[in-house]
């Protein structure tokens, strides 16, 4: 494998203070600078009692400032994946502390972590970062609730290192930006691990508009870290930025959008295969429609009854662990992506758990029960509810049923994603269940077909 800096030394290794780190328009943080940054704020932590601390900060430099100053005082930093303030204070127990990159009301001790535009020189020296020292990544698990995963520096380290082996020749002397946040595995690996390892700045801001890659300085190189449901909106009447590389990871990417892609910034997408749990699986080089999938080295998949058992060097179990995905192996070792199984589905990259959305339903006013289903219209996946109401709320529906909807998705807004929203509805006497009183989901499917 390439060497590639770990997480312990990225402000210890000697290297220049004007050493570009991250950029935002026209402002560029140095080395010098983040020094000085994680050491203000690190002295800031080591008074604080509380060992846990969320991160919670969008711009991805003050989130690495967080990052660094959490590990050199000795803190655990936790990442809740989101930074609603509303399910922020709900998930308490989880943290004692966030840092964020604006005031936060109603979620515990809150340190606004800032960037000083000090140069860094006569900066005391930060303690060592203790070499068993993890982050804690929250994700939603199969009952609804935040599922805890802890992931190791030493294997983030490593993750880096498996990933600079396949593509560091192709990131050399690019800049980093992204269209995915850093609150997530995803945009943590490749948006602050990949390009911190490599020596590469980083963009600070995060991509949401087409019209912020045609804008970017059409002088440098980019490697531009994306998701399929960000390809399938770019607008090809805009002039492209010069894209190196491009990497899509958090879902099935379409092959009309890797083409209609391809076409545009004149490169092909790398996509990786890959989950919270597991880290980094698998990874190809999107071509063609029906190109196979690559496991990354160290990684081996192989049948378990109906299931898929995943061993790596990123998967702390020597056991390994069971996918949610089905597979099918070719002969030469590459496989291709068949379906998903259980109640945790994707939409729009995002990881979306139907069991949480049941038990926010049922926490609405004058509904009974509830249940929720991925529906796919047009090409589109989308959530669908099917509620059962008390009889006042029925017949409130009965007669304004459009309102009514409208402040269901208001009230579920504060604590889902927005793609977690339903956005069909379906009001029935109760919800079927068989023989044994389970769901059959594929029944309820049923009731949301549509008519002729």
């Amino acid at each position: 494998m390439m060497l590639t800096l770990p997480l312990a030394h990225w402000l210890t290794s000697p290297r220049p203070n004007e050493t570009p780190i991250a950029w935002l328009g026209d402002h560029i943080w140095t080395l010098g600078q983040l020094r000085y940054d994680v050491a203000h704020l690190a002295a800031a932590l080591q008074q604080q009692d509380g060992a846990r601390w969320a991160l919670c900060a969008e711009n991805s430099y003050l989130f690495l400032v967080a990052l660094l100053a959490a590990l050199h005082a000795g803190k655990t930093p936790v990442i809740p994946g989101h930074s609603r303030e509303s399910l922020l204070n709900e998930q308490r127990t989880l943290f004692d502390g966030v840092l964020s990159d604006r005031p936060l009301d109603g979620c515990g001790p809150v340190q606004v972590v800032t960037s000083s535009g000090e140069s860094g020189a006569g900066v005391q020296p930060l303690p060592a970062i203790d070499p068993h020292s993890h982050v804690e990544l929250f994700t939603s698990g199969s009952t609804g609730h935040p599922q805890r995963i802890v992931k190791p520096i030493a294997s983030l380290d490593c993750e880096a290192s498996l990933l600079a082996a396949r593509f560091a020749d192709r990131l050399a002397g690019c800049r980093v930006i992204g269209s995915v946040a850093p609150l997530h595995l995803y945009g943590l690996t490749f948006r602050i691990f990949l390009p911190m390892s490599l020596g590469l700045p980083l963009h600070a801001a995060m991509i949401q508009y087409a019209e912020q890659l045609a804008a970017l300085d059409s002088q440098q190189r980019y490697a531009f870290i994306s998701s399929p449901a960000f390809l399938k909106r770019l607008d090809d009447k805009l002039t492209p930025p010069p894209v190196e590389m491009l990497l899509s990871a958090g879902g099935m990417l379409p092959c009309q959008d890797a083409v209609h892609t391809a076409a545009w910034l004149h490169v092909w997408p790398d996509e990786i295969y890959g989950s919270t749990e597991t880290g980094v699986l698998a990874w190809r080089h999107r071509q063609h429609d029906d190109a196979a999938w690559l496991p990354f080295p160290g990684v081996q998949i192989t049948a378990e009854g109906e299931h898929f058992r995943a061993i790596s060097p990123l998967i702390l179990a020597e056991s390994g662990l069971l996918l949610d995905d089905i597979l099918h192996f070719n002969q030469d070792g590459t496989f291709q992506l068949v379906g998903r199984r259980g109640r945790v589905v994707k939409i729009e990259e995002k990881r979306i758990s139907l069991n949480e959305i049941e038990q926010r339903l049922r926490d609405l006013d004058g509904v009974c029960d509830a249940a929720a289903l991925a529906i796919t219209r047009h090409g589109r996946q989308s959530v669908g509810a099917l509620l059962v109401l008390d009889a006042v709320t029925r017949e409130k529906w009965q007669h304004s049923a459009g309102a009514l909807e409208l402040s269901w998705r208001a009230a579920l807004r504060p604590w889902l994603e927005p793609v977690a929203v339903p956005r069909y509805w379906r009001i029935i006497e109760e919800i079927p269940v068989n023989s044994m009183n389970k769901r059959v989901y594929a029944h309820l499917q049923e009731l949301f077909h549509e008519t002729a």
